[in-house]
């Protein structure tokens, strides 16, 4: 019996010794230490023999075991170390080699537009504030088209809720373009959005006229469309601005000639403008005598007619193609 024990010891210890992989190795711990293995079939024998060779024949199964089971954990760990390096080895990244370049991103027109328009009024003396998009209704002078959150806040329409709120502070005078995100219940398509952005422009002091605005208006437009750009301003109105007008551009394909672009007219419309109605200034605690005049310029339109795209929506869909043109 000794030396069939012996044996098997040593048959499992070159078999543990030659295996190549875990899944074999596991194979192997069942066969020389699993409930049908041979050295269990010795465990089961003991109690038919004496307590005198069951203590000697015991303490050689055991010792069988713990070699086989030492063996095993050895060559586990060796494996194990194997198989790491070898992944390890394959992963490894050799940073001489020439590498894929990743594509990088391109502003959005929208971005561009925003900060040409924000750097022209910035040089003529203007600062750009922001405000809060979710607004109180007051702020935003009771205008329907939008999106309510309760009764009294909403999704602002327009950013003169920030004019407001620059005004309440009665610090002159002010010199601003509000800017940013503002929401109307709009349906998408070529043309509308439910959200888009606004760049208002508020100037308020005293012996404000409207030349002053269309001096202003005009520098911005040269500034943006190019030095040989003509301006018109067409009477209007407008709730908040009185008188209101709407400005023009000549049309900068054709250079007023008339053409696809401008619909054969030679002129664009571009924004609306107008002096401040004594009444905002009065329901903001402001003295009604003031004047001053405030103009809305929006991104997204100005951003179709200068790279000359005819569908809003490629603007929000960040396909890199598209952006890639800019």
């Amino acid at each position: 019996m000794n030396i069939d024990l012996e044996s098997i010891k040593k048959e499992a210890l070159d078999n543990i010794n030659k295996v190549l992989d875990l899944k074999e190795l596991d194979n192997l711990r069942v066969n020389y230490l699993g409930k049908k293995s041979e050295i269990n079939k010795y465990m089961q024998t003991l109690k038919e023999v004496s307590i005198e060779e069951r203590k000697e024949l015991g303490k050689l199964i055991n010792d069988a075991k713990t070699i086989i089971e030492d063996s095993i954990k050895q060559k586990t760990n060796i494996l194990n170390k194997a198989f790491n390096d070898a992944k390890l080895l394959s992963e490894q990244i050799d940073v001489t080699l020439n590498t894929k370049k990743n594509e990088v991103g391109s502003l959005n027109p929208i971005t561009k537009v925003y900060r040409e328009i924000k750097l022209i009024f910035e040089h003529m003396g203007y600062e750009v504030v922001t405000g809060p998009e979710i607004e109180y209704s007051d702020y935003n002078f009771t205008k329907q088209d939008t999106f309510y959150i309760n009764d009294s806040i909403l999704l602002r329409t327009q950013t003169s809720s920030v004019q407001s709120r620059i005004m309440e502070k009665h610090k002159l005078p002010i010199k601003i373009i509000s800017a940013g995100r503002v929401f109307r219940s709009d349906a998408v398509d070529a043309t509308h959005s439910p959200t888009f952005h606004q760049m208002e422009g508020l100037l308020v002091g005293e012996d404000i006229t409207f030349t002053d605005l269309k001096g202003t208006l005009d520098n911005f437009a040269k500034a943006f469309f190019g030095e040989d750009t003509l301006t018109r301003f067409r009477p209007h109105h407008f709730p908040f601005t009185e008188p209101s007008a709407e400005m023009d551009v000549s049309c900068f394909k054709c250079k007023g000639k008339g053409c696809r672009f401008c619909k054969n007219e030679g002129w664009i419309e571009i924004l609306g403008c107008g002096m401040v109605n004594p009444k905002v200034y009065e329901l903001n605690g402001l003295d009604k005598n003031l004047q001053g005049f405030a103009f809305g310029i929006g991104v997204e339109r100005l951003a179709l007619l200068k790279y000359e795209i005819d569908d809003m929506r490629l603007l929000y869909e960040n396909d890199i193609r598209f952006l890639n043109q800019f």
